[in-house]
């Protein structure tokens, strides 16, 4: 009797530690369909971080020079709009490995709940801070209490298998892009409601607080999603085995389920220290840190004079141009992504969309040349189309590179902790990314570098080395590099 349960037993370890890709071992061709309410409130989750953090955008930089941080020196704003951009992702970095090996532990819910807490109370201490030691505090907050982003690719990927994975991961940068588009249109929108809508709010408080309306917005979506998850979203980290079960069995049948329970425990932070789990890790740093660059130089490139390198756009445009992007990048995933994983492959897609980083980049210089010399015409707004669409593909990256680390993972209970570690490699490079890439453009701008140029040629240099890691990934996600 126990020789004849240990085969079943040992497919059961095989299927554990694989559990992501268990469909595809055991030959199942049939599409697994989505539990649509989860994926809903998880996608819920998700869309209020970029409304939220993209909400300050369109005006970060104005907000820099109403509170005389620089004396006067529109020159210098980019150095303090990047650090106040960038001390979210540095408290985040110290934080989100122990948020997500917690969430191993304890559970995903719980600490999803606690991330969505305290990004409502940043905001409003955001939209109430008047000086730069309170912006830093508000963003600092928001940062060490959220590990949200590493829980919910664990998430995704718990309620998510082999046959329906690119589908599912699929929606993940959807719902960031119609976060995207919502975040920056609230901040460009209703910033200073008392100088647009003085009707509707007047008095003194939208005067000293003029940007509080936004992110109260914000703090606003951020309860509605709290109360979502309380009531409605379940627990997807799968429970360990009971000790009583394997001591109800036979002696060779415990021996069994007991390295069962073990291949479904949560491994040490030294474990995921390998090719299999770094290479992805490595990957998701290098894209992490192109998006950081191109989303902190756009807002500045847009809002700086055009004599001094950018295009001299006003919040309300900068808003809605950003909006934008949100909304083509949402349609365009949803219509291309699947299909282009399912036919080319999930490597392929990834190094193609990872290169458009280096003509975005190149675009911005050659944006202000025509700007300068012919003004904000026709042939901008062409080239900020193509820099648009390229984006799109570029976000595309995102949605390949998840599907590697998900089924890098060792088991389904050291999911959270691989999410984690990746997550905590992405903040550290975003962290230090945006204050870097705008104190460049300001430097480039003050000094004249290249004719104020400097900054891209730097960034598209960086790119192509970083490129190279994208050949070690595995053919497909599953397979050993």
């Amino acid at each position: 009797m126990s020789s004849s349960a240990a085969p079943s037993d040992s497919d059961t370890v095989v299927n554990e530690r694989t559990a992501l890709l268990d469909a595809g071992h055991q030959g199942q061709k049939k599409v697994t369909p989505l539990p649509k309410l989860q994926i809903a409130i998880l996608l819920l989750a998700l869309l209020v971080e970029p409304i939220a953090s993209q909400s300050i955008y369109p005006y970060i930089n104005q907000l820099v020079s109403e509170l005389d941080i620089t004396g006067g020196d529109e020159r210098k704003v980019g150095y303090y709009a990047g650090l106040i951009e960038s001390i979210f992702f540095a408290t985040q970095a110290l934080t989100i490995l122990q948020w997500s090996r917690t969430s191993d532990r304890v559970g995903r819910k719980p600490v999803l709940l606690l991330g969505i807490f305290g990004l409502s109370l940043s905001m409003i201490c955001f939209g109430l801070s008047r000086t730069l030691s309170g912006l830093i505090v508000s963003r600092c907050i928001t940062g060490a209490l959220n590990g949200n982003i590493g829980v919910m690719k664990s998430m995704m990927g718990e309620l998510t298998d082999s046959t329906n994975m690119a589908q599912g991961f699929a929606l993940m940068p959807i719902a960031f892009s119609f976060g995207a588009t919502m975040g920056p249109m609230i901040g460009g929108a209703l910033e200073h409601p008392q100088r647009h809508f003085p009707n509707i709010f007047p008095g003194a408080f939208w005067s000293q607080f003029p940007y509080f309306l936004p992110s109260g917005i914000a703090a606003a979506f951020s309860v509605t999603c709290f109360l979502a998850i309380l009531f409605f979203l379940k627990e997807t980290l799968p429970r360990q085995r009971t000790q009583e079960k394997s001591m109800s069995a036979l002696d060779g049948e415990a021996l069994n389920v007991s390295q069962n329970a073990i291949g479904d425990s949560p491994v040490s932070i030294r474990s995921l220290f390998v090719p299999s789990v770094l290479i992805p890790v490595a990957n998701y740093g290098c894209i992490a840190t192109f998006e950081m660059a191109m989303f902190a130089l756009q807002p500045l490139f847009y809002s700086t004079p055009i004599e001094l390198g950018g295009l001299g756009f006003d919040p309300s445009t900068i808003g809605l141009w950003m909006g934008m992007f949100g909304i083509v990048n949402g349609v365009l995933q949803t219509i291309t992504f699947a299909p282009l994983v399912n036919r080319f492959g999930a490597k392929t897609v990834f190094r193609f969309c990872a290169g458009t980083f280096i003509p975005i980049i190149t675009l911005f210089p050659i944006t202000n040349i025509v700007a300068r010399q012919y003004g904000i015409n026709w042939l901008v707004w062409f080239l900020l189309t193509c820099s648009m669409l390229l984006g799109v593909f570029m976000d595309m990256s995102f949605g390949c590179i998840l599907m590697f680390i998900t089924a890098a993972a060792p088991n389904k209970r050291s999911l959270g902790a691989t999410n984690g570690l990746a997550q905590m490699t992405a903040s550290i490079v975003r962290a230090i990314t945006p204050a870097t890439a705008t104190s460049m453009f300001a430097y480039s701008v003050q000094h004249k570098l290249m004719g104020g140029y400097a900054v891209y040629a730097i960034l598209i240099t960086a790119s192509i080395f970083a490129l190279r890691i994208t050949t070690r990934l595995p053919a497909s996600p599953g397979k050993r590099a």
